[in-house]
C-alpha cells in the first residue's frame, strides 16, 4: 500500500470552510461570558451548534445514517486540526471529547436498538454523554486497577463506584461506565454500561477546579450508589470492556492531537504577527534572532506533529490498531504543542500572560494535555518495555 496524505479534493475544501467557519463565527465567542471555568454552557454549545448546521460543517465524522459524512481518520486530521483554530471550534462542529470518541465507540459496539437509543441523539448533537472510567485512587493510567463493581441480580445489574475527572458528566444525558463483574464465569473482568444520567443512583458530587476550560460540563466528580440497569444494557458483551476502551482511545487520543494542533497553529499566528509589527532595541521583534528561533522551533514543531498524526490516521484508515504509533502521537504532539503555547507565549511578553490574547488560554489547555488520555510517562514506558522485549523493532 501506497503511504499517502494527500486528502482529496472534497476534503481540502471542507477544511478550508471549516477554518473560515471558525474564523468568522466561533471566533467572537471567546470574550462570551458563557464560556466559564467549566468549559461553555450548553446554551452556548446549542448556538454554535445551529450555526456550524447553517454552514454545513456539522458533525462531519458522524455515520451517514444520522447526517453526517463518515469521514475517515485522515480526513479528519485535517477537518479536526481546522476545527480546533479556536478551542470552542470543536465544540460548535461537535467533533470535541468525550462525544467525539463515544460516538465512535457506540458505532462500533452498539446494537441496534443501542444505537437508536443512545447513538443517534448524541450524534445528531441533541445530547451530551460522558465516559467514566477513571476513578480517584483506582484505575487511571492503569486500568487493572478499577475498583467499581457490577453485579448481576436477576435481569439487572447492579453498579457501585466512584468516578472522578469524568469530562462532560454536569449535563450529559447518558454514561458509558466501566466496572468489573462480580461472580459468574466473568468476575474480574472489566465491563461497559450504558445508564441515563438521570437516574437518582448517580450523583454528581462536584465539577473540579482544573486548569482547563474547553469541554462542555467540565470534569466532574460522580458517585454511582447501588445503580440498577436491565441486563441488557451492557455495552457489547461482558467482560470485554479493556478490548472495548482500546477501541475508544486509539483514536480518541489522536482525535485529541488533531484538535490541539490547531490551537498551536493559532498560538503561532498570534505570536508571528507581533513578531512583525511589535519594534524593541531599534528594529522589529521578528529580526532579533532569539525571537526568530523561537518561531523556527514552533514551526518545527507543529510539522512534525502533523506528520506523526496523519501517519497514526493513515494506519487506522487501512484497519490497523495502530496502539504503538497513536502513544507516539500522544507523546510527541502533547509535548510539541505545548511548547508551541509556551514559546508563543514568551514572543508575547507581557502581553503574553495576559487574556488580552487567546494564548494564555492554549497554555493552560494544552498543558492538561499532557497528562489526560495517558501521561507522557505511560506512553514511553509502555513503549520502552515493547522495545526491550523485541516487540517493537526500529
Amino acid at each position: 500500500m501506497d503511504l499517502n496524505f494527500e486528502p482529496a479534493a472534497e476534503v481540502k475544501d471542507l477544511a478550508a470552510r471549516v477554518k473560515d467557519f471558525v474564523k468568522d463565527k466561533i471566533v467572537p465567542y471567546e470574550t462570551d461570558k458563557r464560556w466559564g471555568a467549566h468549559g461553555p454552557t450548553e446554551e452556548l454549545r446549542l448556538e454554535m451548534n445551529a450555526l456550524a448546521r447553517d454552514a454545513g460543517v456539522f458533525a462531519p465524522h458522524v455515520p451517514r445514517e444520522y447526517g453526517g459524512r463518515a469521514i475517515g481518520q485522515v480526513a479528519r486530521a485535517y477537518v479536526f486540526e481546522a476545527a480546533g483554530y479556536s478551542a470552542l471550534g470543536p465544540t460548535a462542529i461537535h467533533c470535541a471529547s468525550p462525544d467525539e470518541g463515544n460516538i465512535h465507540l457506540l458505532d462500533v459496539v452498539a446494537r441496534p436498538d443501542q444505537r437508536e437509543r443512545f447513538l443517534k441523539p448524541l450524534a445528531q448533537g441533541d445530547v451530551r454523554s460522558c465516559f467514566a472510567m477513571t476513578e480517584p485512587g483506582g484505575t487511571g493510567s492503569d486500568p487493572s486497577m478499577l475498583q467499581s463493581t457490577a453485579r448481576l441480580d436477576g435481569n439487572e445489574w447492579v453498579i457501585n463506584g466512584r468516578k472522578w475527572l469524568i469530562t462532560g458528566a454536569e449535563g450529559a444525558a447518558f454514561v458509558i461506565v466501566m466496572a468489573k463483574v462480580e461472580g459468574g464465569p466473568q468476575d474480574g473482568h472489566a465491563t461497559m454500561f450504558l445508564a441515563d444520567m438521570k437516574d437518582p443512583a448517580i450523583k454528581l458530587e462536584r465539577t473540579l477546579d482544573t486548569m482547563d476550560s474547553s469541554f462542555t460540563g467540565g470534569h466532574g466528580v460522580l458517585r454511582f450508589e447501588n445503580l440498577r440497569v436491565p441486563a441488557d444494557a451492557v455495552l457489547g458483551e461482558v467482560g470485554k470492556g479493556l478490548r472495548y476502551a482500546q477501541v475508544r482511545l486509539a483514536p480518541a487520543r489522536l482525535s485529541h492531537c488533531m484538535r490541539w494542533l490547531g490551537s498551536a497553529v493559532r498560538a503561532q499566528d498570534i505570536a508571528a504577527e507581533y513578531a512583525r509589527t511589535r519594534h524593541a532595541f531599534g528594529k522589529v521583534l521578528g529580526e532579533h534572532e532569539g525571537v526568530s528561533f523561537m518561531l523556527a522551533d514552533n514551526h518545527m514543531d507543529i510539522h512534525t506533529a502533523r506528520l506523526s498524526i496523519l501517519h497514526t490516521a493513515w494506519l487506522l484508515d487501512q484497519g490497523q490498531r495502530a496502539s504503538n504509533e497513536s502513544s507516539m502521537s500522544k507523546v510527541i504532539c502533547s509535548e510539541a504543542i505545548f511548547r508551541v503555547a509556551d514559546r508563543a507565549m514568551q514572543i508575547l511578553g507581557g502581553m503574553g500572560i495576559t487574556r488580552d490574547t487567546v494564548v494564555e488560554r492554549i497554555f493552560r489547555d494544552t498543558r492538561a494535555f499532557r497528562i489526560y488520555d495517558g501521561p507522557s510517562e505511560v506512553h514511553r514506558w509502555a513503549l520502552g518495555s515493547r522495545i526491550v522485549a523485541g516487540k517493537l523493532p526500529s
